[in-house]
């Protein structure tokens, strides 16, 4: 195949590519002149590049990075995967064993972190949301499809990757070496505080958790509780349905969520009264590495009155998401329909704010395996207090302050108006 035509199929199979992306951005707004208009100027691009640039360029880097930023514009989860990318892929995603906990996204063109699971190799080395790969096993991430990246973190257990991290609190990269260790979801954790109220901390909505939140919640009701606090903090792993699962134990009617896509119709989420299982007061804890399923859960309760949101403003990440195969066996996984919260805005895009904000001390704290620098004499001691716990306990006892509930009502409101 002449170099020619080869750089004229890879124009065409950009634009087309392009011609998916630009009408899924634009949400079929666009008219057809004004999506080939911007077709042709992707087209010209490329050509000029051929032409002009320094030196002679790899078209297939320059396809794979065109194709991943399209992407990247549109949806910080979707990727583009070549034939051969998506083989190994589909391997790592059944056959491996080991892995390193953490759940990624994409911004500014890196690989960012979502959150670190608990209890997991990376959350035992301080990683957590905010934080970049810069590298993976020295490869750098720029350009680098999400979930190839996903794929890399996978391995046997006991076998060790290198990545280069941009630390959240320390812009300095560094190197840092994550054994794999086996696929281990945290457990669900109860208990009674004082004051009459049951605790339940949900880290994950994988596996088995909703009818655990619903016994924990029960047997929290036999043993006195009057009041539920209910901990989504770093929550934020589970299919979405999940999400709509855990509302609706606490929700017995109303609805809880939508989704719809450009393709995809409108399907309302609504409650089932026959799944929900108390009608306690309710608060609910949420920081920056709560999201998925969780915030869908948040969001309905926030939107619906059912319980005060305290802590931080969520990641932003609900969707379903689809493969979408190509004809050479290249597969592009993006977002088909978005999750709405009751004032029909997605929460993908917007994610939750809490009715009451607080800033989350320890999520601030960790993430330092380096030996600290030396103290500034007179320096105040750092908090650990756990500032959001302490917010949450203090609403379920006492109620919002007139202040607090003003300023809650206002945001409740401020999203209606937004979206009249």
């Amino acid at each position: 195949m002449s170099r020619k035509l080869q750089f004229f199929i890879t124009v065409f199979s950009l634009a087309l590519v392009g011609m998916l992306l630009l009408g899924a951005a634009n949400k079929g707004t666009s008219s057809p002149e004004e999506t080939y208009r911007h077709i042709g100027v992707f087209a010209e691009v490329l050509s000029k590049i051929k032409s002009d640039y320094v030196e002679e360029p790899d078209m297939k880097n320059v396809t794979l990075g065109a194709v991943n930023g399209l992407l990247e514009s549109l949806d910080p989860y979707a990727s583009y995967l070549s034939a051969d990318q998506y083989k190994q892929y589909q391997k790592a995603k059944t056959s491996a064993k080991g892995w390193t906990g953490l759940l990624l996204a994409k911004r500014f063109g890196y690989i960012t972190i979502i959150d670190s699971v608990p209890g997991s190799p990376a959350a035992k080395l301080g990683l957590g949301t905010g934080d970049m790969l810069e590298t993976i096993q020295g490869v750098n991430t720029r350009d680098m499809p999400l979930a190839y990246a996903e794929m890399m973190l996978l391995g046997d257990i006991g076998t060790s990757i290198e990545l280069g991290v941009l630390r959240f609190r320390n812009p300095e990269p560094s190197k840092i070496a994550i054994v794999r260790g086996p696929v281990q979801w945290p457990a669900l954790s109860s208990k009674m505080l004082p004051d009459g109220i049951g605790y339940v901390q949900v880290s994950t909505l994988e596996g088995d958790r909703i009818p655990e939140v619903a016994s924990a919640i029960q047997k929290l009701e036999k043993e006195g509780a009057k009041k539920l606090l209910l901990d989504l903090r770093s929550c934020a792993s589970g299919a979405p349905e999940k999400g709509i699962a855990l509302a609706n134990l606490f929700v017995a009617s109303g609805r809880l969520s939508y989704t719809k896509g450009q393709k995809t119709p409108r399907v309302d989420l609504n409650a089932d009264p026959a799944k929900a299982v108390t009608k306690l007061p309710l608060t609910v804890m949420t920081n920056r590495g709560t999201a998925g399923a969780a915030e869908i859960a948040a969001a309905a309760f926030f939107d619906l009155k059912r319980a005060e949101i305290v802590g931080e403003r969520t990641y932003g990440d609900a969707a379903q998401r689809k493969h979408v195969p190509l004809d050479d066996g290249s597969v592009v996984i993006l977002s088909v329909a978005k999750f709405f919260n009751a004032d029909d805005k997605a929460i993908q895009d917007t994610a939750v704010n809490p009715s009451v904000p607080v800033v989350d001390n320890e999520a601030l704290e960790t993430g330092d395996e380096e030996e600290p620098a030396a103290p500034k004499k007179d320096a105040p001691a750092k908090s650990t207090e756990d500032t959001i716990m302490k917010k949450a306990v203090d609403i379920a006892t006492k109620g919002l302050t007139a202040e607090e509930a003003k300023n809650a009502e206002t945001m409740r409101n401020l999203g209606k108006k937004q979206n009249q």
